[in-house]
C-alpha cells in the first residue's frame, strides 16, 4: 500500500493559517461568551432547583392537609397510607418532569416511556387492578367493617381483614376465606352485624287436632319469660301460617339483640320440643299412605 505524502509546502501553508487564527482570535469576546453561557446555564440549574424545592414543599404541604382530611373521614389506614405515598409519587414526578424541563431537556421522550410502561402493566395486571379498585371503593364506602358477619359470594363469616386486594373471613369452623373485592364491590353483601336488632323465626309444626291456642299461649310464655326477647320494634307473635298435608305449621317471630341472636334461637328451639308435649301437643311424624287394591 503505498503511503500519502504531503508536500511541505502545503503542510507549511496550513500551519501558517492556523496560526494565523489563532493570533487574530479575540479572547475577551470568547471569555466573555463562555461567562455569559456558564451563568445562563447556573441561572437554569438554579432555576430547576429551586421548582424542585418549591413543588416538594407544596407536595408535603397537599399530603398534610389530605392527612386532616383522612382523620376527620376516619378514612381506613391501609388505604390512607396507599393515597398519601400515590399521590406523593405521581405529583414528585411531574415535579421533576417540569424540573427537567426548565433545563432545557426535552421531556416528551419521557412522557411517552411512562405511557407506554404504564399500559402494559395495566394490561398484565388488569384482573389485580380490578381489586384494587374494589377495594378502595369497599374502604370508602363501608358496607362492612372489621368484625362485621357478612355473608358475600356465597361465604359467610367475620370479617377479620379488609385489605386493598382481598377480604379476609374467617367461619364459624375457623377457616380463613380469601374473597377478591372486585367480586365482591360488585355483588350483593349481606351484613348480619350493623342493625342492633335482628328478628328471630321459628317454624312449628303440630298434629291436626291439637289446641293451637293452647301451643300459642304455651310458646309465648317462653318467649315472654325470656329476657332476652325484645318487646320493640315489635312483640313476639305466634300464627298459623300453613295448613300442611300432614301438619298444622305455626309461624314464631320475636325480636333479639343481635349477639343475642343464636343463642335465643337454640334456646327456645329446645323448649319447644321439652315443653310443648306436657301440654298436649304433638309433633307430626313424616307418613305414607299405601293403597293396597286386592283382586
Amino acid at each position: 500500500m503505498e503511503q500519502l505524502i504531503v508536500p511541505d509546502s502545503i503542510q507549511k501553508a496550513h500551519l501558517a493559517n492556523v496560526v494565523t487564527k489563532i493570533t487574530q482570535t479575540d479572547y475577551q469576546q470568547l471569555v466573555n461568551d463562555l461567562l455569559s453561557q456558564a451563568m445562563w446555564i447556573g441561572l437554569k440549574i438554579l432555576l430547576a432547583l429551586a421548582i424542585f424545592f418549591v413543588g416538594k414543599w407544596i407536595t408535603n404541604w397537599i399530603i398534610r392537609v389530605l392527612n386532616r382530611a383522612f382523620e376527620r373521614k376516619n378514612v381506613d389506614l391501609s388505604l390512607r397510607n396507599f393515597l398519601r405515598s400515590m399521590i406523593k409519587v405521581v405529583m414528585m414526578i411531574l415535579v421533576i418532569l417540569a424540573a427537567i424541563q426548565t433545563l432545557g431537556i426535552n421531556t416528551t421522550s419521557f412522557l411517552a416511556i411512562f405511557a407506554s410502561a404504564g399500559l402494559a402493566v395495566g394490561m398484565a395486571l388488569s384482573g389485580t387492578l380490578q381489586n384494587f379498585a374494589g377495594g378502595v371503593i369497599l374502604l370508602l364506602l363501608r358496607p362492612y367493617r372489621v368484625g362485621d358477619y357478612i355473608t358475600a359470594q356465597g361465604q359467610s363469616g367475620t370479617v377479620k381483614n379488609i385489605g386493598l386486594f382481598s377480604t379476609q373471613l374467617s367461619t364459624p369452623d375457623n377457616r380463613i376465606i380469601y374473597v377478591p373485592n372486585s367480586s365482591i364491590s360488585t355483588s350483593i353483601v349481606d351484613n348480619y352485624s350493623q342493625p342492633t336488632t335482628r328478628r328471630i323465626d321459628w317454624n312449628v309444626s303440630i298434629t291436626y287436632g291439637d289446641d293451637v291456642d293452647t301451643a300459642r299461649e304455651a310458646i309465648l310464655a317462653m318467649l315472654n319469660a325470656d329476657k332476652r326477647v325484645l318487646h320493640e320494634p315489635a312483640e313476639p307473635m305466634v300464627v298459623v301460617a300453613e295448613l300442611s298435608s300432614s301438619a298444622v305449621i305455626l309461624k314464631v317471630r320475636a325480636w333479639s339483640a343481635n349477639d343475642d341472636y343464636w343463642t335465643l334461637f337454640w334456646d327456645i328451639n329446645e323448649k319447644i320440643y321439652k315443653e310443648l308435649p306436657a301440654k298436649g301437643i304433638h309433633f307430626p311424624y313424616p307418613k305414607l299412605d299405601v293403597n293396597i287394591k286386592q283382586n
